[in-house]
């Protein structure tokens, strides 16, 4: 029997008893719990399922129905996922003032390059409005004048245009987590360094203060822990000596673009997994559709061989806690 995984979030307050409401309403119905994660941040309970729907003994829309009806005595937001929800190819776009990565994904997707409806552009300020209108893109403007979102306007445009996943395009804000709990593994940011290296603000600045002689871009899946999501690709680039922080971003930028891009195609194209705060590329992938981390180029001058397989025992130093 093939495995269907269907996607189950719980968002509220936490209450005594509900992860055993929540999981005795599934095991009378005939699903099996793959994998349950919860957490709490700034006063909101998250609990995320993976089930087994494909020997489900109720129709699906009975389920999703039971759940909201449980929801709603419990006065927890319970969100049901099936395989086939996960067809929606519609992407919101967040960003602030960068134009790059946003005319990235604009035009891959206009030209059919990228396999997505881009439904919205979303921004906390308004100054990449033309833009967004230039494609025939909704923009919406959710920012207060200074720059704070009013993410509960955010949710709204979310839900209106049935938005499978968001993509923050060098979006200066963090996210709160009555979204990114919404939206567990499906939000892609673009951060301008090599992480778990030089996470938070100003990325560029840091690498320059540190001195560093080799600097990146990282996309990766957005969690509560700032710049500590799951990692999808990563891209490098020297920094010259010397060389002035708006020298080291012009480096990146084309490069934050590419991989933020290449990123939502892997989501879309269903070829990656998390697991466990990592991610990896499903079985049925092909290694060779991504580039992932360093070109091909790139990947010739990486050492082949171990060094110290090679070194005679006589010739190696004796070290008395070896």
């Amino acid at each position: 029997m093939t495995t269907e995984l269907t996607e189950i979030t719980v968002i509220g307050g936490d209450k005594t008893g509900l992860i055993a409401r929540v999981t005795t309403l599934l095991f009378e119905r005939g699903i099996n719990i793959e994998d349950l994660d919860q957490a709490v941040r700034d006063g909101l309970f998250r609990m995320s399922m993976r089930v087994d729907t494909s020997e489900i003994s109720t129709d699906p829309d009975e389920l999703r129905e039971a759940l909201s009806e449980l929801g709603r005595e419990l006065g927890v937001e319970i969100q049901v996922r099936f395989p086939s929800d996960r067809e929606t190819r519609r992407i919101a776009v967040c960003v602030t003032k960068e134009s790059h990565c946003l005319e990235t994904l604009l035009e891959a997707a206009d030209a059919g390059e990228l396999d997505v409806e881009v439904g919205a552009v979303i921004g906390n300020r308004g100054k990449l409005r033309d833009l967004a209108e230039s494609y025939d893109v909704p923009f919406y403007d959710v920012g207060d004048g200074k720059g704070s979102p009013d993410e509960d306007r955010m949710l709204d445009i979310l839900a209106e245009h049935d938005v499978d996943l968001i993509v923050l395009a060098r979006y200066m804000r963090i996210l709160g987590p009555k979204i990114v709990f919404r939206y567990e593994d499906r939000i892609i940011n673009i951060h301008p360094s090599l992480l778990p290296a030089f996470p938070g603000a100003a990325a560029y600045r840091q690498a320059k203060e540190e001195g560093v002689r080799i600097a990146g871009v990282t996309a990766h899946y957005v969690t509560t822990d700032l710049d500590q999501g799951p990692i999808i690709t990563q891209r490098a680039f020297d920094v010259p000596d010397d060389a002035l922080i708006d020298e080291i971003k012009a480096r990146g930028q084309p490069l934050e673009a590419e991989a933020l891009l290449e990123a939502v195609e892997m989501h879309l194209d269903d070829a990656v997994a998390v697991h466990r705060g990592r991610t990896s590329l499903r079985d049925e992938a092909d290694p060779s559709d991504y580039q992932l981390g360093l070109s091909k180029e790139a990947q010739k001058a990486n050492p082949t061989e171990p060094v110290d397989g090679d070194i005679e025992k006589s010739d190696a130093p004796t070290l008395a806690n070896d």
